[in-house]
């Protein structure tokens, strides 16, 4: 049975993909930063059947966190296949380039760039003695550099420079991570799951959680035919999903 760590994964995106990781036969680990959410979560799959799932405390901007959470998952197992770094914040609003204090960039890259790299290099034992390892760093078609120079964009006017600039940098090391694995099993790409209602944008989305966790979840399990070091969009490309960085 395959194993798999989703952080941020008591609500929204992240539980959703959990169902969907469950549903093919994996081993779950619901990382949540309150071990009580995670353990809701848990707890609301098991009665709708699945019985492979384990809440794990991980808060991503806590390196003390994500190593006793290491530390639990490494006594159920030996292997890791499957990462997904979920977790994230938007900062809240306004975003203003001008405005935004430089303490509001520190607070938002501390979790969705920082927290990514923690995890992924404090798990990369288990993932590496996997014999299809997957990490997908959950990615935002609205962070794209060529998207949001583009006047014609749809969602050219929708500017936040403090979540953007985050995933943005995240994108840049999910590019240089695969890099570095070019030559190993590993499969790494940044994965959009579209503008999906959930409180992350206070249900804002015109899309639903189970079409943002089945595209994660899709990229999680791709063959060894798939691709690597790419940015996947399929509400923005829904033929191939490849995104411009």
């Amino acid at each position: 049975m395959k194993t798999a760590l989703i952080t941020g994964a008591n609500k929204g995106i992240g539980f959703e993909t959990a169902k969907q990781l469950l549903e093919n036969g994996y081993f779950v680990f619901i990382g949540s930063r309150n071990i009580d959410n995670g353990e809701s979560a848990v707890q609301q799959l098991k009665e709708t059947g699945f019985k492979n799932i384990k809440a794990i405390r991980l808060d991503v901007a806590d390196i003390a966190s994500i190593e006793n959470a290491r530390e639990e998952i490494g006594k159920q197992t030996d292997i890791l296949d499957v990462l997904i770094n979920n977790a994230g914040i938007n900062g809240g609003m306004p975003q203003a380039a001008l405005e935004a204090p430089v303490e509001a960039f520190q607070h938002v890259m501390d979790t969705n760039l920082y927290g990514v790299i923690r995890v992924t290099q404090t798990f990369m034992d288990l993932m590496r003695k996997s014999e299809e390892p997957r990490i997908v760093n959950v990615s935002s078609s609205g962070c794209s550099l060529t998207l949001h120079s583009d006047p014609d964009w749809i969602y050219y006017s929708h500017k936040a420079a403090v979540y953007t600039a985050s995933k943005a940098a995240m994108n840049m090391y999910t590019i240089n991570l695969a890099y570095e694995l070019r030559e190993t099993p590993f499969k790494v790409n940044a994965v959009c799951p579209g503008f999906v209602a959930t409180d992350f944008n206070n249900h804002r989305g015109t899309g639903t959680v189970e079409e943002g966790g089945k595209r994660i979840a899709k990229y999680a399990m791709i063959g060894q035919d798939g691709p690597t070091g790419k940015f996947i969009s399929e509400e923005y490309n829904p033929e191939t999903g490849e995104t411009p960085w």
